[in-house]
């Protein structure tokens, strides 16, 4: 059973950057694909970022050009580079891997981890 365990949450100002990993304790095969995830309380879940096997990208519009995803196969490690963070990005970030599609609809992960919280205040 794969596990993911995010980290690298916490609370920054406008402007600011973080950087989100997310470490599997199972073997992520190379044809899962993995996305990060947002929600924030009353708000349903929605993409961020996600990484398909063949390495294609795919962003939401309100993260693009500031946020990056990346993927490092050797340590099973997911990551999103946070930059110029706004208060509307204060969510919890879950990661999530699928091998049934790819791409920033939820529904197709199976596999989530527990969450990291992101908070921005001016």
């Amino acid at each position: 059973q794969v596990q993911l365990v995010e980290s690298g949450g916490g609370s920054v100002q406008v402007g600011g950057s973080l950087r989100l990993s997310c470490a599997s304790s199972g073997y992520i095969y190379s044809g899962y694909s993995m996305g990060w995830f947002r929600q924030a309380p009353g708000m349903e879940r929605e993409g961020v970022a996600a990484i398909s096997p063949a390495g294609r990208i795919d962003y939401a519009d309100y993260v693009k050009d500031r946020f990056t995803i990346s993927k490092d196969n050797a340590k099973d490690t997911l990551y999103l580079q946070m930059n110029s963070l706004k208060p509307e990005d204060t969510a919890m970030y879950y990661c999530a891997a699928s091998r049934y599609g790819s791409g920033l609809n939820y529904h197709l992960y199976r596999v989530w981890g527990q969450g990291t919280q992101v908070t921005v205040s001016s």
